[in-house]
């Protein structure tokens, strides 16, 4: 290693520079991959990382460029870089600035009114729904945005900022300010630089910057109707970088009237005849949408009057973004879309696409998913637009499982996204009418058909349909009654232990979905029982290696079945009680948690000398509660622990408290022990 790292030494003054951007690439990928070796030379790599950032050759400056974030990702001592801030940062910034050949340059100024070619959509992914804390959808991918000197510049200042907080603002603030106070026309990008550097900084500096942030937003208001396009876009992004302490500001006259600019600002924005300043805004408001939520209300429909004319003139690309700040406001906002006024808004426009969309059509993907966020947010508001759209649903997958076997005949090809969006958007129906689905599917052949989806040889397939199948046990379980045993034996197969490490995602809503139904049929689950519980023990008893929303799944899925069936589950007790309970109190408290407590007391009942070695579990599981709602469930409770009290005489049960945490026994004095 010291002969390669000297040979690398020799090689970083080399005049070619493909040489010296590989260098420079060699010496990232050692720090990302066994830091120590560059260690006992950090400070002159440092040096030679800073002259290679400034190097003529853009290439070379981009792959020293990388070396900060890695650097601070390794966790390597902070002090040694903090001697060089002074010198990075204007070098960073300088670099933030747009070259002169930047694509973004050209792009810039694609007017709204031209359609957009095939090579400009990026192609799309629909995450298929998960029930559980732990989402598997990644961010999304930008993979495609060509990645380069002034990306990975900014990216470098909003780390560093992470790092070193407020320590980087009297080297950096100046710098911005000058930039940001020039005003010709020749020196926009400059201006543009200064306000990408704000919002690269606005989370890791925002101690240092809180007290100046409604200065700051004022300052950027103007620049939303800048005549540079790019500018008017960057400003949008940074805007919302700040967003959270716009809406923290409601509260007083003068934050409400900033709020209210902003808002107004991105939405004027969002009709900017610019492509690219289109897209910004709507990303923007998107984030202003999350922070914001139900302070959204009051301006419901200003926001939809815009939303809805953006709708009928954004080319395809931009589309999905205003299906995105749609569906966003939809599940931010909730029931107080559910209006005459604002449906009269919202809904026509999306119809009429809906309707002037083929079966086929690659453009009903985003339609559906923003369909399944508004029908959830409307709940039974829904139900006026509900059939058309439940028909067509079952329609579509009909017709993809035809195209999967025979796609001449289906007159179109296989395409698992249509069934997978339509399962979703059937979901987000059965959440959003509850009981009042039953009318429809009762109507249809959905049963058969999310059987062979259950079946499917995709993950994403099998993925909805045991959420949609979770969702219509909830909602209808007697409509789900004349094929339970099939249903339960595809689900219970899913869980496996050979199938886990393929598809985690589908195993964790195929236990979801059992848990639901059982609480629903009751008895009718017991054929089934001991063949989920022997799938759900291993998971619990290597709980470490699985998927955390798995783990809680698997814990809650036995105490439904427990709470339903205690005579099968009690008897194997001391094989899984341990592991259960520790799955238990890492658990949130709610309606879940209750669920399965009561199947905790359902078995410790049933089988009190076989829990009896698990008590010290049992206790701290007890304890995991932060607020016990269930009236009864606490009496239950009571009930088992006065119960081993009683049982543990000459000191056993003052031995027991003595090996749980003080925290824990200050919890159970909440259960009369």
């Amino acid at each position: 290693m010291d002969q390669y790292l000297q040979g690398l030494f020799v090689l970083s003054h080399d005049p070619v520079a493909e040489v010296r951007k590989l260098v420079c690439a060699a010496l990232v990928q050692l720090i990302e991959v066994n830091p120590s070796f560059l260690e006992p030379h950090l400070k002159n790599v440092i040096e030679f990382m800073l002259q290679a950032n400034k190097d003529a050759d853009d290439e070379v400056a981009l792959e020293a460029c990388e070396f900060w974030s890695e650097y601070c990702e390794a966790q390597l001592n902070p002090e040694l870089l903090r001697e060089f801030l002074q010198q990075l940062i204007p070098v960073l910034l300088s670099n933030m600035v747009y070259a002169d050949d930047d694509e973004s340059l050209i792009d810039s100024e694609e007017d709204g009114s031209v359609p957009d070619r095939d090579q400009d959509l990026k192609p799309r992914f629909h995450s298929s729904r998960f029930h559980g804390s732990e989402d598997m959808k990644d961010d999304d991918d930008d993979s495609l945005n060509i990645w380069n000197l002034r990306k990975c510049s900014a990216a470098s200042l909003d780390v560093l900022s992470t790092v070193y907080g407020d320590e980087i603002l009297p080297t950096l603030m100046p710098l911005v300010q000058a930039k940001l106070s020039t005003s010709d026309d020749g020196s926009w990008k400059e201006r543009e630089a200064a306000v990408l550097a704000l919002g690269a900084i606005a989370e890791g500096c925002i101690r240092g910057l809180y007290p100046y942030i409604a200065e700051i937003v004022e300052f950027l208001l103007p620049l939303l109707d800048n005549k540079f396009p790019l500018l008017r876009s960057i400003t949008c992004w940074t805007l919302s970088r700040f967003s959270k302490f716009i809406v923290q500001g409601i509260g007083h006259q003068k934050g409400y009237e900033q709020f209210n600019k902003v808002l107004m600002g991105l939405l004027r924005r969002i009709l900017d005849t610019n492509k690219r300043v289109q897209e910004a805004a709507c990303s923007a408001f998107a984030t202003l949408e999350e922070e914001a939520a139900e302070e959204l209300t009051p301006h419901l429909e200003i926001i939809l009057q815009h939303l809805l004319c953006a709708y009928g003139r954004y080319q395809k690309r931009n589309l999905r973004l205003v299906y995105d700040a749609i569906g966003t406001l939809a599940e931010t906002v909730g029931g107080e879309l559910n209006q005459p006024r604002y449906l009269q808004i919202l809904m026509p426009p999306l119809i009429a696409k809906w309707q002037q969309l083929s079966d086929a059509d690659k453009d009903l993907f985003p339609l559906l998913e923003c369909f399944t966020s508004i029908a959830q947010a409307l709940e039974n508001g829904f139900s006026q637009f509900a059939q058309p759209i439940f028909q067509r649903c079952i329609k579509i997958i009909q017709s993809q499982q035809l195209a999967k076997v025979d796609p001449s005949s289906a007159g179109m090809q296989y395409e698992k996204e249509f069934i997978v969006c339509s399962l979703d958007l059937l979901s987000g129906l059965a959440e959003g009418l509850g009981s009042g689905i039953e009318s429809l599917v009762s109507q249809s052949n959905l049963r058969d058909q999310l059987l062979q989806c259950c079946m499917n040889d995709s993950i994403d397939v099998q993925q909805s349909a045991f959420a949609l199948f979770g969702d219509l046990a909830r909602a209808c379980p007697a409509y789900l009654h004349p094929c339970l045993s099939e249903f339960l034996n595809v689900a219970a197969k899913q869980m496996s232990t050979p199938k886990l490490t393929e598809s985690i995602s589908v195993a964790n809503n195929a236990c979801w979905a059992i848990g639901e139904l059982a609480i629903k049929v009751g008895q009718e689950v017991s054929p089934y029982v001991m063949t989920v519980v022997s799938s759900i023990v291993p998971i619990l008893q290597h709980a470490e290696g699985v998927n955390k929303s798995l783990v809680e799944n698997s814990a809650i899925t036995l105490g439904r079945l427990a709470w339903v069936c205690p005579e099968i589950v009690s008897p194997h007790v001391e094989h899984f009680m341990q592991e259960w309970c520790t799955a238990l109190s890492m658990i949130h408290d709610d309606i879940e948690k209750e669920d399965a407590f009561h199947g905790l007391c359902a078995i410790v009942r049933t089988n009190v000398s076989g829990a009896l070695n698990s008590l010290g579990y049992i206790c701290r599981a007890i304890a995991s509660w932060h607020v016990m709602r269930s009236e009864d469930l606490h009496n239950e409770v009571c009930h088992i622990l006065l119960g081993y009290k009683q049982i543990l005489k000459d000191g056993g049960w003052e031995q027991c408290l003595s090996t749980l945490e003080p925290q824990v026994k200050e919890r159970l004095s909440n259960y009369g022990v």
